[in-house]
């Protein structure tokens, strides 16, 4: 489950991707201001790493931005820092691309390749959970393999509308820039529906893997 606490962000989410969208390769959008669709989170199996799906929009166009918070630096990521912030519960994060993290990687893989699902929202409220309702919820086409997928090393490669995230022979295409209307979904696709959405919309298509 994700837990979320009633915290200060300094700056806040919004702001970090104001800064950092304009310079991605995918984002075509003139103005630097954009505004949250909804967002939906994957657990981490070790409880470490924040993973947070977070959906824009700017120009008319949706776009999605798949981001990792974590306590200390990443090594070796360092392209794929999108900033720091100061959570007022949690203290400084850094922030990254989740696309290059290994951690979001293989949760990505687990949702794509054997249906797992996304986690359930809970509001922290005095140490008291309060179920929260979800602003994207997400799905997964099959066929689905038996066992969860290893993911251990990866790479990640932007593209014009997307993101590479490759890790032995597994390949999965990140969608940025999302269809709009729905388009058909392929098999093993991981696809998201949110409020005034008639359809689901694919957010990630993998290849190779089984």
């Amino acid at each position: 489950m994700a837990i979320i606490h009633q915290a200060q962000l300094q700056p806040t989410k919004l702001e970090l991707l104001e800064g950092w969208l304009p310079g991605r390769p995918w984002f075509t959008a003139k103005g630097s201001g954009v505004s949250k669709v909804g967002a939906f989170r994957f657990d981490d199996p070790a409880g470490e790493v924040g993973l947070e799906t977070i959906l824009v929009a700017a120009d008319e166009d949706v776009y999605q931005v798949p981001l990792s918070y974590r306590a200390s630096p990443l090594a070796g990521a360092e392209a794929f820092l999108v900033g720091t912030m100061e959570h007022s519960v949690l203290g400084k994060r850094w922030v990254y691309d989740a696309c290059a993290d290994p951690c979001y990687a293989e949760v990505l893989a687990a949702t794509v390749l054997t249906g797992q699902p996304q986690a359930n929202h809970y509001l922290d409220v005095d140490g008291r959970l309060e179920v929260m309702p979800e602003s994207v919820v997400v799905g997964s086409t099959g066929p689905f393999l038996a066992e969860r997928p290893a993911v251990r090393q990866i790479t990640a490669r932007d593209t014009a509308t997307g993101t590479v995230v490759r890790a032995g022979d597994l390949e999965v295409l990140v969608k940025r820039r999302l269809d709009i209307p729905a388009q058909p979904a392929p098999a093993r696709s991981m696809t998201g529906t949110w409020e005034g959405q008639s359809g689901p919309v694919i957010l990630a298509v993998a290849a190779g893997g089984a």
